[in-house]
């Protein structure tokens, strides 16, 4: 923990102010405070927001790609083929090397929460085992959530035994992935069984639910029942949920209300979803993104993640969540000012939320983890995709990124001037 001042911070609506950050806390904001004997940084009128969190990932199948062979489809299922194929040479040390590269990465843009699945349906546990390890490793930049999730199917590949074990070994949180089960109803039983595991520890749960084009899918209805009658509110997520993409108006106009009376959060994957659904379609074809704009105006709870970068299922990518909402904002058509913001939300606040992330934010009595962006506005900052020109945690510098120049000036006369760059 370490003591700051950033002098001269733009903070959400434009608000020019500096931030006291004494023992790794956000102590004092207000617009002008003294220059004291501590370091300091000036924002220099940039925008200055939390870190960004990443509520759906896949760290230990990260920067794989080509490994053992490329993804030649695309399609979801020949990433799993190839993951499978992928699994039994697998190591330790290989998989904490570029689990750790991508956190690296992440810290650089920004990035200080990551919810990670981690597929637990080897019974070595080997990937576990590499994850729990990172964890550590990383406690002091990322706060590193892991998933326990059958990749196989809890059912289909009797991993109910790995699963436990998983969540003994010391994985936070329990998953599932009930659209892989072999029929609906075994999809059915695998989330009965994984919401009942959840409450006899107490654990939150974030499952990947109906990530299929089936308008007929189900399985986010029966998250919701069991969250009910368990008790759960509030700690359950359902991740993809692209099915609600393909469902019918009425139906969709029932199933908002129920997930609403569940409290679910919703986790959306643009970058992946819309890559990976609608493979069969020709034309209409569908992108498979789930209904974010009528959750969020449903009070819903919606967030975004990156979901895979360089892996068997997404070859591109560098974990940058402001790409993330910018992809989202285009798919979902949310081009509003409010809107825009929201998708801003859905990347910072709202993630953060899902996890649960204590003392978050931009305000006294918040930890001091900040990001300075070189932007003006949440907005912008999508827009733009600007330089992290400093990346804090509890008052530490951890990264930092030399400007570019560029005339922010968007009033017409200087629009043309808007976006030249040149390296400094």
């Amino acid at each position: 923990m370490s003591d700051l001042l950033i002098k001269n911070a733009l903070l959400r609506g434009k608000k020019k102010n500096d931030i006291l950050i004494q023992k790794g806390m956000i102590v004092d904001i207000q617009q002008k405070i003294d220059n004291i004997d501590i370091p300091i940084i000036d924002a220099d009128n940039h925008f200055v927001c939390p870190p960004f969190v990443d509520s759906h990932f896949h760290l230990d199948a990260t920067l794989s790609y080509g490994i053992p062979r490329v993804n030649q489809s695309g399609t979801l299922l020949e990433g799993i083929k190839l993951w499978g194929e992928l699994k039994p040479h697998l190591t330790i040390d290989a998989l904490k090397k570029r689990a750790l590269n991508l956190c690296h990465w992440a810290i650089a843009r920004g990035t200080l929460a990551i919810r990670t699945h981690v597929d637990i349906s080897d019974p070595t546990l080997l990937a576990v085992e590499a994850m729990l390890d990172i964890k550590k490793e990383v406690k002091d930049w990322i706060d590193l959530q892991l998933v326990a999730f059958p990749q196989d199917g809890l059912l289909r590949a009797n991993s109910v035994e790995n699963l436990v074990r998983a969540l003994d070994m010391g994985v936070d949180i329990v998953g599932g992935i009930p659209h892989f089960e072999r029929t609906m109803t075994d999809g059915t039983e695998s989330i009965t069984t994984l919401c009942e595991i959840a409450s006899a520890r107490s654990l939150m749960i974030d499952m990947h639910c109906d990530e299929s084009d089936d308008p007929m899918s189900r399985h986010i209805e029966t998250l919701c029942k069991e969250t009910i009658r368990l008790g759960l509110k509030g700690q359950v997520a359902g991740s993809h949920l692209t099915s609600m993409h393909s469902m019918d108006n009425y139906y969709v106009s029932k199933l908002l209300p129920l997930m609403n009376e569940a409290e679910i959060s919703v986790i959306a994957n643009p970058l992946i979803n819309i890559t990976l659904q609608g493979r069969h379609d020709t034309y209409p074809k569908r992108r498979g993104m789930t209904r974010v704009p009528e959750q969020i105006s449903a009070g819903l709870n919606v967030s975004f993640g990156h979901d895979c970068v360089m892996d068997p299922w997404y070859p591109l990518g560098s974990h940058d969540m402001l790409d993330v909402a910018h992809m989202a904002l285009h798919v979902a058509q949310m081009t509003g000012q409010r809107q825009m913001e929201q998708c801003f939300d859905a990347i910072t606040y709202n993630p953060a939320k899902t996890l649960q992330l204590q003392k978050y934010g931009v305000q006294k009595g918040c930890k001091g983890d900040l990001v300075v962006l070189q932007c003006r506005d949440p907005i912008e900052a999508i827009r733009l995709r600007p330089v992290r020109l400093y990346v804090i945690k509890r008052g530490k510098i951890i990264s930092s990124t030399k400007p570019v120049s560029y005339d922010l000036n968007l009033s017409g006369k200087n629009f043309e001037t808007d976006l030249i760059f040149r390296n400094q």
